[in-house]
């Protein structure tokens, strides 16, 4: 791990963090793009990003499909402070609230931040459901299997084989 100075005493840590994303309205593929641009520019260095893949709604079922993706990033922003640029990003693009796992111009969760645990109302780190979410672990795995997630203490690779989530998701692409 490496740290930055930022013209004071104190060093903050630069951590890799997995964000995912998630569009059904609009142009989807444009969306995904433009949060990356904006999370690139807002909290950091975009290192990877994963293949699109085109997935059935979970949960709300009566609603298009989405595509998602997920993005590896190198920052000093702490965790708080991420979310509240994300939602930020989310209503700069247009986001309005919604039903509970509505549609979406785009949705930008906190998958892992490095191996934090945070656990409260606010803020799940990981990210209390992507275990059970193939649309999430699929694409999280083209970034990286090994990861070891830190409450269920299994890598990416595992939580992906044993997922039971129905739902399909293939590959959006060439």
């Amino acid at each position: 791990m490496s740290t930055k100075e930022f013209g004071t005493d104190k060093k903050l840590e630069i951590e890799n963090i997995f964000l995912g994303l998630g569009s059904n309205q609009g142009d989807r593929e444009l969306n995904l793009k433009r949060s990356i641009k904006l999370l690139n520019s807002r909290v950091g260095k975009v290192l990877k990003f994963s293949r699109v893949y085109e997935s059935e709604p979970w949960g709300e079922k009566k609603q298009n499909h989405f595509l998602n993706q997920v993005i590896e990033i190198e920052t000093n922003i702490e965790p708080y402070d991420l979310l509240n640029i994300c939602k930020n990003i989310e209503n700069d693009m247009g986001r309005k609230p919604e039903i509970r796992w509505g549609k979406r111009i785009i949705d930008i969760d906190i998958l892992y931040y490095q191996s934090k645990i945070i656990n409260n109302i606010n803020l799940s780190i990981p990210h209390k459901l992507m275990h059970e979410r193939k649309f999430v672990m699929i694409p999280l795995n083209d970034l990286n299997e090994n990861h070891l997630h830190p409450i269920l203490k299994i890598s990416n690779k595992e939580i992906l084989n044993k997922c039971i989530d129905s739902c399909k998701v293939k590959y959006y692409g060439n």
